[in-house]
Formats: C-alpha cells, sequence, structure tokens
C-alpha cells in the first residue's frame, strides 16, 4: 500500500483529487487533513463514507505536533491546502500569509525529519502576475501582485529551499484556473452558474476582458499523479489547459447553455491589482508525455449541468447551512 496525507482534500481541487486517486487504484490509502474553514466542505466526498482506505482528519496544517504524526506514517503528501481567494486576500491577508507559508513550512519540516518519498507543492499560475505578451515558462521571475499570489510564491520558493538545502523530494505545480464539480461558489464559474439559475445578477469586474486559461479539475489532478510518476524532484511544472477566454467569454457560455438573458450581466469596479491575463507555456510537461483530456466546451456545459442537477450541495452552502452542521460535528 502506497500511504498518502492529502492537506486540503474537503476542498475543491483536493477533494476530487482524494476521489479519483481511490477510484483509480486499490493499492493506496489516504489521509486527508483539512481545516474546514469555509471553503472545505464534507460533502465534497460524501461517496467515501465507509471505504476503509480513506481517513478524514479536521485539523490545521500550522499545527506541528498533529501534523509530525500524520507525516511519520506517509510515502508521499500532496499540499492542495491554501487559502485561495484574491478576494479575500484583499482584506484579510494575514490569514494567507498563516495557511499558505507558515502552514507550508510545518509540512515540509515534518517531510524532512520523517523522510517522505515524494512532496508535491500544488502552487498556481498566479505567482507569475500578468502578462500581454508570450506565455510564462517555469524559469521566469515570479512577479505576484495579490497577497494570495504572494503567499503561494512564497511557499513555491519555501518548498525549492527543502529540496536544495535538505535534499526533500519536491515538485511544483504552477496550475491554471480549475474549473469543474464541487467548487466553492465563490469563484467565476461557479458563482455566475448558480447566480444565473436564480435569475441574480453576475458581477463582472472592469470590463470583462481580463483572461484566464482554463483547465477541468480532473486533468489537473491527472497532471500531479503523472508529475509523481515522471517528474524530476527540484522541478517546477506548469499545468493549463490551453483554453484561454476573457470573463466575458465564460459568462456567454454560462448564460447561453442556462437559456438566461444577457441583461444578467451587471459590470462592477474593478478589483484591487487586478491581473490582466495569466498564461502559461505546458512544454516542459507536454514533452514528458502529458496532455490534458479534456473538450473544453463540452466539459464546460458539462459542468454547468452538475450545477444544475447538484442544487443540494450549492444552495447549502450559500445558505450558510453546511457551516452551522460541520462546526458543531467537528470541533476544534
Amino acid at each position: 500500500m502506497v500511504k498518502y496525507l492529502i492537506t486540503g482534500g474537503a476542498g475543491f481541487i483536493g477533494s476530487n483529487y482524494v476521489r479519483n486517486l481511490l477510484k483509480n487504484n486499490q493499492d493506496v490509502t489516504v489521509v486527508n487533513l483539512d481545516k474546514l474553514t469555509y471553503a472545505g466542505n464534507l460533502d465534497n466526498l460524501k461517496d467515501l463514507e465507509g471505504d476503509n482506505r480513506y481517513k478524514f482528519i479536521k485539523g490545521d496544517i500550522g499545527d506541528a505536533a498533529l501534523v509530525d504524526g500524520l507525516v511519520r506514517d506517509a510515502d508521499i503528501v500532496i499540499n492542495f491546502a491554501a487559502e485561495s481567494h484574491v478576494d479575500r486576500s484583499i482584506g484579510r491577508p494575514d490569514d494567507f500569509i498563516t495557511t499558505d507559508v507558515f502552514g507550508t513550512f510545518v509540512l515540509l519540516e515534518a517531510a524532512r525529519k520523517h523522510g517522505v518519498k515524494k512532496f508535491v507543492q500544488i502552487s498556481t499560475d498566479e505567482v507569475y502576475g500578468s502578462t500581454e505578451g508570450a506565455s510564462f515558462v517555469e524559469t521566469d521571475p515570479l512577479m505576484p501582485s495579490s497577497p494570495y499570489s504572494a503567499s503561494k510564491a512564497g511557499a513555491d520558493r519555501l518548498a525549492y529551499s527543502y529540496f536544495v538545502t535538505y535534499d526533500v523530494p519536491v515538485i511544483i505545480t504552477r496550475c491554471s484556473n480549475n474549473y469543474g464539480p464541487f467548487q466553492y461558489p465563490e469563484k467565476l464559474i461557479p458563482l455566475f452558474v448558480t447566480n444565473a439559475m436564480d435569475d441574480k445578477q453576475l458581477p463582472i469586474y472592469g470590463d470583462g476582458l481580463n483572461v484566464r486559461d482554463w483547465i477541468h479539475v480532473v486533468d489537473h489532478n491527472d497532471a500531479v499523479d503523472f508529475l509523481i510518476e515522471n517528474g524530476a524532484d527540484g522541478e517546477v511544472y506548469n499545468i493549463g489547459g490551453g483554453n484561454e477566454r476573457t470573463n466575458l467569454e465564460i459568462t456567454s457560455i454560462i448564460l447561453e447553455k442556462l437559456g438566461k438573458p444577457e441583461s444578467l450581466k451587471k459590470f462592477v469596479e474593478d478589483r484591487m491589482g487586478h491581473d490582466r491575463r495569466y498564461s502559461v507555456n505546458c512544454h516542459k510537461i507536454n514533452m514528458l508525455g502529458w496532455q490534458p483530456q479534456y473538450e473544453f466546451k463540452q466539459a464546460m456545459r458539462e459542468t454547468i449541468q452538475w450545477y444544475e442537477d447538484n442544487r443540494w450541495w450549492w444552495e447549502r452552502i450559500k445558505s450558510g447551512e453546511y457551516l452551522e452542521y460541520y462546526r458543531s460535528h467537528y470541533k476544534e
């Protein structure tokens, strides 16, 4: 059995990773460590209840004693845990530094002490900042422009330093914007889908021409698995879907699929430090043999349909009901 410690496994990307890992591999066990902050949701993994290969532990990656005990028993550590919403980082940057930087340090220290076989740091393309020209390659300077992306850049480089200094077998991934099922409805696609379903306005920052590259969450997680097997320790790998779209284009796709009017669009004041375009060059991982499999237009339609079919999931979140439930059942 290969023993995985997944941090942030109750969040959007982490929960999809846990589900797919257990579905595709019989010879693995997974410990999922998640603090269950507002974006952590055990409803994401209800289908794993009763699977004896899976264990959930409520806790903070900044808790050194807890982390030490969990990493001691792990072969592979994948750090999905992060505060990840740019808007929230503008108002509460301290939360991001604490979780994204200090929490990563605690995990790396435990990995160094116990000699894990692989440590995957999940970073983001936002660490590069914005580009109007060529797509970023892994050796480009990091120019983060929000407290969120700065905290991720700090964790990214801290992980690399543990490879150089202590020979911790670290791989760092920098992925573009994810979409798919179970994404917390503060992010653009699930927010706009669920708002439109209820005939609420869709708040578009600025002129709506900010560009992001979109990748299906399953493609992202398949890339992580691919790199565990084929990536080189100490290396950084960009992961992207090759689907650059403006926010306006994404909005139109959603409205068209749901049969809703363009009048639901509402242009609002742009947020501070809003990067114009993220774009990553994925030649490095592509040359190793990995390519995304999801076709964007079809996968977007399936994603929208998932939110249509799973009102029970996002209505609980938007109402705040699930927060009260998990706070009462999973006390500190």
